[in-house]
């Protein structure tokens, strides 16, 4: 059965840092691209950042690169979002997601690309 943990959310300023994990566990990790996607009242599901199966490869957002940092630890079966200078617009339910990829590169983070997906967690950015 295929189960994510996700935690680090919470409220924060506008400036500040969260990190976010996601604990995965039920299908082969290292095989699977691993991504973030967020949801804010009213839009669409956005994928914030995505990153392969052997940790080569990420892709960004053009809204959060430079700001969110991913990661993975193949051996935790654990993936991370370090999120700097937040702004009230990263506001949204996160989550992370995984799908089967073996590629060496990824070039894209779309929703509908990926199969299996946690329950969210909750960042809000506000003063």
């Amino acid at each position: 059965q295929v189960q994510f943990v996700e935690s680090g959310g919470g409220l924060v300023q506008p400036g500040g840092s969260l990190r976010l994990s996601c604990a995965a566990s039920g299908f082969t990790f290292d095989s699977h691209a691993i991504g973030w996607f967020r949801q804010a009242p009213g839009k669409e599901r956005e994928g914030v950042s995505c990153i392969t199966s052997s940790d080569v490869s990420t892709y960004y957002s053009e809204s959060v690169k430079g700001r969110f940092t991913i990661s993975r630890d193949n051996a935790k079966n654990t993936v991370y979002l370090q999120m700097n200078s937040l702004k009230p617009e990263d506001t949204a339910v996160y989550y992370c997601a995984a799908t089967y990829y073996t590629r060496r590169y990824i070039d894209r983070c779309r929703a509908h690309d990926y199969d299996y997906w946690g329950q969210g967690t909750q960042v809000t950015v506000s003063s």
